[in-house]
Order: structure tokens, then C-alpha cells, then sequence
């Protein structure tokens, strides 16, 4: 469908929306300075839709004396305009001059969208007139004549007079918003030709004449709005997830002051050098240094790694990381604003603004429909006027001419491959949330996995239980009940009966492990310098060979553990399938070298690149993006939001954090990878299907136009033909539903060169 310019949906419902634009002195306090005399405004445009919208906008910002840049944030809505000097440029007036209504951005404001509802009644509308239109028509096709053929079309007409207020107002509107703002979109001859077909056939009711084209109005409209409900859905399934992980930040903080009281304050009013005392379960609110107290955090914001990080006094600690398990007491050295968090905020919403470019097929062909319709329509008109001085045969042809080019074929030649793609994708156990991400997937070169809850399952998993005490297990798996760590929780899982003695008291110490008191001896399970206090490096034989999860009892290690993170089932033969399909797979990673290594070594995977931050791996891909490449990015961690939002297309597993799911554009429900490749395949043969419905539009009007111009069509068989073609898209989509055996062989494409200019911490 084409982009309709703010017109062409439904308004949205705006909390608190002002009716006025705000003054100079409103909009300055609002902006940001960027140092200097630079100044950052950000706008809501609640009607921005499309990479049109999107355009339009930038470029008419982008004339206004005084901005040196806009950008638009189509999740968000979100306009963001730097500009320069004392006076504030005329942002609204530009913006008003497009159609476009905006207010001052506010993050608090939840905007809310009733296209769909009002797309779906009108649907109904539409439908329920044609269809009683139709049935009234049978009568006067049947042999009707005289005043009972009169009172079929004014029954007819009265039927059709609430359907076209209501459901064609959606059109009437984006076509009177568009020539008001001197724009032509596919919507003017949607509306040119239902009114016209609607006049004419009230001009022959009154004057009782023999044919009459309610029904043909009526159904074309049915099927446009079919069309664009489908689109519609497609469009708004990608939802935002800026503001989820905005919604990470802790809301504020206890500061303990000089006199040593205690006062909460919000997130916003933390400054560099205050004592801010962080309870466990809390969220890191700003970026600081940990004055005292030992703790577990999670970090996967930052790494993307599951295993919690053990931190003391002196560790520096990054906003929206989890304490864990113990109080802390940190000193801020950043403001909420230049913390860690608000930075990945700034990270993903540049790469969607980046990506909000991308035109959808059926935009770019659309671009050219409007003018050829207006034209041919247009010449024809005047065609017969001049062959045959007949005014009403010329509108009639020319009506016929509107009617059989109305894009229906075309407007639903995208939107239901997507819907059956997705229906598809959907049983197979792969949600999409974004119909434009079909075209995009279809045409990757590269797959870039994350390896932590992507490749591997995220999970630690005990892998040397087999080599330990059967007491010890049990006794340690009976002292890991009693702590939410995850390498507890591993060892949790081998719980079994082994005669050892009952527990008189248990308590974790943070950041070291659980210590156990049964009868008279202690028992120790966590960190080995802590547990293991009696312990000389290898003094306890093969015990000593294991990494630093150990049991003790008094001191002495008496067990220890091993833990791996296990692949996802199928990871191998998924990174094979996308090999095959002659696609470059990369594996980006915050753990160490030697983890990255084994992970890629056991899964075939080439090219890897270990301790990445957020930041790192949207480098990565934007260096790739710069080479000419098209990425495919799979994460799962809050670290790859930002790399889910830069790449070209994203997909990422039902067990990321919730705002991994709502950056990708599919998210897969099972554990297999299988899913990736298969989403690869879906998505290419759903292009070539999209690409055959376009060919079927355009070809059905090469050979209709012809003889509507010459005058061998009438409105009704027009609404027929145009209803035809409808048709037989829709059964050339159909042929989606078969079912995918395997990734099928392409053309090998030019693998990528190393990316030279990443810089790793």
C-alpha cells in the first residue's frame, strides 16, 4: 500500500495533546544543549506510519533556517531536530504546512492507536452494504424494469450512502488532506473514482435510467479496506523497545547524606559524588564505584553473559545492572542522563531511525500509480468528448477506466503473502512481528549470532557429576537448594538422598557463596579461596584441576564443579543450512576467547569476535552495513538490543529478556535454531510471491486499461474485473501454505571480507 500521508490514518488519540502549538520559551526549556549554541528538540508526530512519512518530514525540517539535522523515529514517533542559535526555528509551522500535528516529546505520554478497530468496523460496514447491494442486484440483472428496477437503486443507493461516509471516509480524508497540502497519493483516485461511480449512479436513479453502479462502489471499497487492515496489522505488529528499556531504569535511589540521614531521590536529581545505598533486588541507577559491601550482579545488560559477576568494595558498576544478594553502598560518577543505560537508549534509537528508511516494495511501485491513473482517466474523458461530444458516455468510460485500475490486486498483493507467511512462520513456531522484516530477511548475505541464550541456552549446566562423591553431590546439591545462584540452581538439579546430615542453619554471603552449619562441622559451598580456607594450591590431588565452584567441609575441599553452557539443540545443522544458503555466519560475544572459541570450534562457525560490548557489536554491524552487506542479527541478550535494532532485520529466541523480543522483527518459540534458517526460506519465497502478485497487477492492467479506454467496459464489469484480479492474488499467495522441507539452493553470493576497525574493551 502506498504511504497516505498523515491523512490516510485514522487520527490518534493523544494523552494531553496540546490543541496550540507552544511558544519559543515552552520549546526552549524542553530542548537539550548539546554545548555551544546547539540545541536538540524532540517532537511526537503521532500520524508518522512509513518511510514516506518519514521522508517528507526529514526533508521539509531539513529547510527550515537555523536546523542542522532531523531525525525520525517511526517506533517512537519521534522526531528529533538539532538546530542552532538563540531564536527557535519554526518547527510546528513546518510540520503544519505537511499535514502533520505534533506536540512537545514527553517519555511519560503513552499515545494510543485506534486505527485497527476503526479499519476492522468499516470492513464490516463495507461488507454487509455489498453484499445486500448485490442481492438487490440480482433482481435488476434478472430482468427488473420501470418502477421496480427505480426502487431496487434507491433502496441501492440509500444502502450505499452510510457505507461511503463511514468506510470511505478513510480515503475521502487522506485524499482531501493530500491535494490540500498539494500531494497526489494513491488515495485521490480511490476517491475520485468511488464518488464518481456513486454520482453517476444516483444521475441514473433520478432520471431512471437502466443502469446503475452502487454495487461496484460499494465492493471496491470492501476490498481496498481489506487490503489495508492487512497491511495495517503487518505494519504495527513491530513494536518499540526504547521505552521498555527505558522503563529498566530504576525510578531513584536512597542517598545517604553527610550527617548520615537518609533521603530518596529520583533517578533524574542523582548527581556524580553522591552515597547511594542499593539493597538487593535493586537496579544500579546510575554509573558509580562500590564503596562497601560485597554482592552477586547480573550483568547481562552489559556482557550479555547469565553468570552473575562477583563484585566488592572498589568495583565500578554501570546503570540497569541487578544487584543480586547483597546491600551496596557506590558512589555515583555520572548523572542518569551519561549513564550506561541512557547510552543504549541513544544507541537503538539511532539504528531504528536508520532502519525506519527502508521502502517496502509496494511503497516504491505505488510511487508511480496515482499520476498514470489520474492521466489515463483524464485523456480518456477528454478522449470521448472529443470523439463524440457525449458528456455522459465520456464520464461513464472514464469511470470504468478509475474502477478496473483501483488497486486492489495491488493493494493486497503484499500484505496477504504476509499474512500467510506469518500464519506459516507461526505454526512452525516463529513470530512476526513486522511485515516489511519479510522483504528484508529475504535478502541478507550475512547471519551475526550472539552466543550467550542465542547459540547456547544460556543455562549452566553440571558436566562432571559423574566424578564426584555421591555424598558430596547430594550434600552440595542440598546446600544449593537454598540459593538462587545459577550455578547453584545447576547443582540444585542433581538433589538426591545420600545419607548426609540434616542442615541446623544455612545463609549466602554475597558475592562468595553459601555456608552450611550440620552439627559440629561447617560447610562450604561457592568461591574455592573462600570456601576452601584450609586448602594449598594443589594439595587436594585431582580436586585441585577444576575451576572455582568448590564444596568444602571445615576448610578443606572435599568437591568441585565443572559447568558448561550447552548449545541449543539443532545450533550445528542450523549454522550448516545458513552456510548452504550461501550466507557468511559470524558469532559476536562479551565472554572471554577461550569460551567464544570452544562455542564456535563445536558449532562450525569460522569468524568470531569475544568480549564485545553493546556498542562493539553495533560497530560490527554497522561496519559490515557499510561494506554493502545486509545482516541478519540473532540475539537474545539486553546487550544486543541495540545490534537487534542496527541490523538490516533481527530474530531473536522466546527466552530473551522482553526487550531483545520487542527490538527483533521475529521471534522464534522453540529451542531449536531451526527456526533461523527456516524464517530465511519462508521469507525469500515470500518475495518471490509478493514480486508475482505485483507482475499480476500490472500485467491485468496492461490488457483491462485498453478496453475500459476503448469503451467496452461498463462500471459493473470493471468492479467485476478488478474484484477478479483480487482474486487471484489472493489464491497466488495461497500457494505459501505448502510446507518447507529444507533451505533451497542459491546462487552463492560474495562472501564478506574482514572488518578491520572494531574496537574491543
Amino acid at each position: 500500500m502506498s504511504c497516505c500521508a498523515p491523512g490516510a490514518e485514522m487520527a490518534l488519540e493523544v494523552v494531553n495533546a496540546a490543541s496550540a502549538s507552544p511558544s519559543s520559551d515552552e520549546i526552549k526549556l524542553a530542548s537539550r544543549s548539546l554545548g555551544g549554541d546547539i540545541h536538540q528538540t524532540d517532537l511526537s508526530v503521532p500520524t508518522v506510519h512509513c518511510g514516506a512519512c518519514i521522508q517528507a518530514i526529514e526533508a521539509a525540517l531539513g529547510k527550515v533556517e537555523n536546523v542542522e539535522s532531523a531525525r525520525v523515529n517511526l517506533s517512537t514517533k519521534r522526531v528529533s531536530i538539532r538546530w542552532h542559535g538563540d531564536s527557535v526555528p519554526p518547527l510546528f509551522a513546518a510540520l503544519g504546512r505537511l499535514g502533520y500535528q505534533a506536540h512537545l516529546f514527553d517519555p511519560d505520554i503513552h499515545e494510543k492507536d485506534k486505527t485497527l478497530s476503526e479499519l476492522i468496523r468499516a470492513v464490516a460496514v463495507a461488507g454487509f452494504a455489498a453484499g445486500n447491494i448485490m442481492l438487490l442486484s440480482v433482481s435488476v440483472w434478472s430482468g427488473a424494469e420501470g418502477p421496480t428496477r427505480d426502487l431496487f437503486h434507491w433502496l441501492s443507493a440509500l444502502i450505499a450512502i452510510p457505507a461511503l461516509a463511514f468506510a470511505g471516509g478513510i480515503y475521502f480524508r487522506s485524499a482531501a488532506n493530500a491535494l490540500r497540502h498539494g500531494r497526489m497519493n494513491m488515495d485521490v483516485p480511490i476517491a475520485v473514482g468511488v464518488s464518481l461511480a456513486y454520482a453517476m449512479s444516483l444521475y441514473e436513479t433520478i432520471n431512471h435510467g437502466e443502469h446503475a453502479y452502487f454495487d461496484a462502489s460499494v465492493s471496491l471499497l470492501f476490498f481496498l479496506l481489506i487490503g489495508r487492515t492487512l497491511d495495517h496489522v503487518m505494519r504495527e505488529r513491530a513494536r518499540t523497545a526504547v521505552n521498555g528499556l527505558s522503563r529498566l531504569a530504576a525510578r531513584g535511589s536512597l542517598v545517604l547524606r553527610e550527617d548520615d540521614t537518609r533521603e530518596y531521590v529520583p533517578v533524574a536529581e542523582l548527581m556524580p559524588g553522591m552515597r547511594l545505598l542499593i539493597a538487593a533486588g535493586e537496579r544500579i541507577p546510575v554509573d558509580g564505584d562500590i564503596l562497601s559491601g560485597n554482592s552477586d550482579l547480573d550483568c547481562s545488560l552489559v556482557s550479555g553473559e547469565s553468570t552473575p559477576k562477583a563484585v566488592g568494595a572498589g568495583a565500578p558498576v554501570q546503570a540497569g545492572t541487578l544487584n543480586i544478594t547483597g546491600p551496596l553502598t557506590m558512589q555515583a560518577t555520572a548523572a542518569a542522563k551519561d549513564s550506561f543505560l541512557a547510552e543504549m537508549v541513544r544507541l537503538m534509537e539511532a539504528a531504528e531511525g536508520g532502519r525506519s528508511h527502508y521502502k517496502r516494495i509496494a511503497d516504491r511501485v505505488s510511487a508511480l500509480y496515482a499520476p498514470v491513473v489520474h492521466l489515463t482517466a483524464f485523456v480518456t474523458f477528454l478522449g470521448w468528448m472529443a470523439v463524440s461530444g457525449d458528456w455522459h458516455r465520456a464520464l461513464t468510460i472514464a469511470i470504468a477506466v478509475l474502477i478496473i485500475t483501483c488497486p486492489c490486486a495491488l493493494g493486497l498483493a503484499v500484505p496477504i503473502v504476509q499474512v500467510v507467511a506469518a500464519r506459516r512462520l507461526f505454526e512452525a513456531g516463529v513470530m512476526v512481528k513486522d511485515g516489511s522484516a519479510l522483504e528484508r530477511l529475504a535478502a541478507i548475505d550475512t547471519a551475526v549470532f550472539d552466543k550467550t541464550g542465542t547459540l547456547t541456552l544460556g543455562r549452566p549446566r553440571l558436566v562432571n557429576a559423574s566424578e564426584v562423591d555421591p555424598t558430596m553431590l547430594a550434600m552440595a546439591a542440598d546446600i544449593a537448594a537454598h540459593s538462587r545462584h545459577p550455578f547453584s540452581k545447576a547443582v540444585a538439579a542433581y538433589a538426591g538422598f545420600a545419607g548426609q546430615p540434616k542442615l541446623d542453619s544455612v545463609r549466602e554471603e554475597p558475592g562468595f557463596g553459601v555456608e552450611a552449619i550440620a552439627g559440629d562441622d561447617i560447610w562450604r559451598l561457592g568461591r574455592r579461596g573462600w570456601a576452601g580456607w584450609k586448602a594449598r594450591t594443589g594439595g587436594e590431588g585431582k580436586i585441585g584441576g577444576y575451576g572455582g565452584t568448590v564444596l568444602s567441609k571445615n576448610g578443606s575441599i572435599v568437591a568441585c564443579f565443572a559447568f558448561e553452557d550447552a548449545a541449543r539443540s539443532d545450533a550445528k545443522a542450523a549454522i550448516q543450512q545458513l552456510t548452504d544458503a550461501a550466507l557468511s555466519v559470524d558469532m559476536l560475544s562479551g565472554d572471554t576467547e577461550k569460551a567464544c572459541s570452544q562455542v564456535a570450534t563445536t558449532l562450525g562457525i569460522e569468524s568470531f569476535v569475544p568480549a564485545l560490548l553493546p556498542s562493539g557489536k553495533v560497530e560490527w554491524i554497522e561496519a559490515l552495513t557499510r561494506a554493502g552487506h545486509k545482516v541478519l542479527m540473532v540475539g537474545d541478550g539486553l546487550n544486543d538490543t541495540p545490534a537487534l535494532r542496527a541490523a538490516h532485520v533481527s530474530i531473536a529466541p522466546a527466552t530473551a529478556a522482553d526487550i531483545g523480543r520487542q527490538a527483533a522483527d521475529f521471534v522464534f518459540l522453540r529451542e531449536s535454531l531451526l527456526a533461523v534458517p527456516l524464517a530465511v526460506d519462508i521469507s525469500r519465497k515470500a518475495g518471490r510471491l509478493i514480486r508475482q502478485n505485483i507482475a499480476i497487477a500490472i500485467v491485468y492492467n496492461a490488457f483491462a486499461v485498453p478496453i475500459a479506454v476503448l469503451g467496452y467496459v461498463t462500471p459493473l464489469i470493471a468492479a467485476i474485473a478488478m474484484s477478479a484480479s483480487s482474486l487471484i492474488v489472493i489464491a497466488n499467495a495461497m500457494r505459501l501454505q505448502g510446507t518447507v522441507k529444507a533451505i533451497p539452493e542459491v546462487t552463492p553470493s560474495r562472501r564478506r571480507s574482514d572488518v578491520v576497525g572494531v574496537a574491543h574493551p
